[in-house]
Formats: C-alpha cells, structure tokens, sequence
C-alpha cells in the first residue's frame, strides 16, 4: 500500500446514499440468497465458482478499461488475503447456512470487529484499544454466548455448536485477513486488487470443495431456478456492486462511518430471513442481536482516532483515514 497520503475525493450526497444502500441491504441480503443458492448447490463449490466468475470479471474490467497490471507480489499478498477472507470467511458461512438460519449466521458474523481490535491491538505496532473498546468485546462474547445458549454450551439444545465455531473460525479467519492486508502493497486499481482476491479465494474454494467430496454432490439437472437465481445474484450484486460500492466508501468517506454496514447487516439478515424464508425470530435472538450489535456499535465509537500525521503534519483523522486503498 502507498505510504503517502491524499485528500479524499468529493462525493455527492446522492452518491453516499447509493454506495451505504448497496453495502447495507445487498450485502445483508447476500445471507439469505447463499440459504437458497446452497439448496440445491454444494456450499464450498457453489461459493467458489460465485468468486471465481466475478474475480474474471473484475479482473478484465480493469485490465482492459483501466489498463491496470500486476505483479508477481502483488498476485503472492493478493492470494493470503483472498484465502483468508472469501475461503476462510464467506466459505464457513456458505457452509455452516446448511444448518443455522442466514439470520443467525449473520449475528455471529457481526462479532467480527471485535477480532480486528484485537489483532489490531496485538500486531506490530498496532492500536491500543481503549477502555470503552473493551467493554465491546466483552459485551459481543455474551452476546455470542447468549446466542449460542448456555444450555447448548452445556451439553443442552440450542445453535448447531459444530456451526457456531465454524462461523467463529471465519469471522477470525476475515478479521486476519483485514488486518494484513493493511500491511501488503497492492494494486493500485481497487477492481483489480479484489478481482485478484476473488480469484484465489474462489479457487481455493473450490479446491477445498473437490478434496471434501462436494463434486460427488453436484447435479446439473436438479439444481433449481431459485438456486441458480441466488447465485446469479451473489455474483453480481453480493460480489461485484457490493464489494466495489464498499472499496470506494472507503476512499471518500472514514473508515468509521463505512464500518457501520457490520451491524446493520445482521439486522436486514434477521428481518429478510424472516419475511421470505420463515426463519424464526425468538426473543433470546432479539435479545443477543440487541448485545452483538450494541458491542460492535461501542466499538466503532470508541475507537481512538488515528494521529499519524496527514498532508503538511496536519492530524485530523478523516484526512488521515482517506489513504488510497491500492
């Protein structure tokens, strides 16, 4: 990444209003379309092959409108990174949806923040979090508790445990992956960054799906509209607007404000999942959605603002914050 650091790009309200609807109601509803896509689709292939088209997408896009390249480093930090976030996170929600409700995956996705604190405050010359950011965390491991259910954690009925330590291991596995790619030096081109991220990860995906015995599990004939419709959809809306509505937030807004969508999400996932695909909402949910969300809101708020010097030694943060992503 530049060390160097820009003024951030003027957007238009109408624009930020576009760019936060896309990253809050498409990717919220990507929970609910990876529950229909996997019907009748194996998880893992079904999530690779959703990367692996819009990555080739992506990754034409900006080498033949932009002209951007890559190099063999970039492809070698790219790989880690896709790795990391699309077959280690988006791969443990593909498959744990078999057996959790898309609107409970999406909560125990919405810890995710408080792992970055975390391995933000433990790296290299990482942040220390505050007194307030601590509460969070503490805040969002009842809160996974509660929905998990003591009961279930004793040996009792209650979320799938198999799936909830899954969907953990992805939410560790993403928070890792954000965290170190702060530290790579990629592709100046943000479609060309993610589109090689889509690439790897996607690939991996499917890799991992083929050696678990998931080809055996595929069927042409039998997989139905509405999966084939999902997919369609995770592909260029889930991946490509979303994921590209997201990277420009980040560029012309603070990260703050853009890290927001992490507990919205879980909100348009409960309510959606609710509406169209009868999953349930209990008031235990209601009321671990209420700690989840509240902890990763305490976090986005208290985290200290960065004072790493800006254009001319200034130290405001929303300048500091608009360093180029590429």
């Amino acid at each position: 990444m530049p060390e160097t650091t820009q003024a951030r790009p003027r957007a238009t309200r109408a624009q930020l209003i576009t760019a936060f609807a896309a990253v809050y109601v498409i990717w919220g509803s990507t929970f609910l379309a990876i529950r229909y896509a996997i019907e009748t689709m194996p998880p893992l292939l079904m999530a690779g092959v959703r990367f692996v088209i819009a990555g080739a997408i992506l990754y034409a896009w900006a080498w033949f409108r932009e002209g951007a390249r890559a190099t063999s480093k970039h492809w070698g930090g790219t790989a880690i990174v896709g790795a990391l976030l699309l077959m280690g996170g988006n791969g443990a929600v593909s498959w744990a949806e078999q057996y959790v409700p898309s609107g409970l995956a999406a909560l125990v996705v919405a810890v995710t923040p408080l792992w970055m604190v975390l391995f933000e405050w433990l790296r290299p010359g990482g942040d220390r979090p505050t007194r307030g950011v601590l509460v969070g965390v503490a805040m969002g491991f009842l809160g996974l508790v509660l929905l998990i259910g003591p009961g279930n954690i004793m040996g009792g009925r209650g979320l799938d445990a198999r799936s909830a330590m899954v969907l953990t291991a992805g939410t560790l596995a993403w928070a890792a992956g954000s965290i170190y790619s702060r530290s790579l030096q990629l592709p100046r081109s943000p479609r060309l960054s993610t589109g090689m991220q889509m690439l790897a990860g996607g690939t991996l995906l499917i890799v991992v799906g083929a050696l678990s015995g998931e080809v055996a599990r595929v069927s042409v004939s039998a997989i139905s509209t509405k999966s084939l419709l999902a997919l369609l959809y995770l592909i260029f809306f889930g991946a490509i607007i979303g994921f590209t509505a997201y990277i420009w937030l980040l560029t012309v807004t603070t990260a703050a404000r853009v890290s927001t969508y992490a507990y919205v999400n879980p909100l348009v996932a409960l309510v959606l999942g609710w509406a169209l695909a009868d999953e349930p909402i209990t008031a235990r949910t209601l009321l671990a959605a209420a700690v989840i969300l509240g902890a990763v809101a305490i976090i986005t708020l208290a985290r200290r603002p960065s004072r790493t010097p800006g254009p001319s030694g200034t130290t405001d943060p929303d300048l500091v914050e608009a360093r180029s992503t590429g």
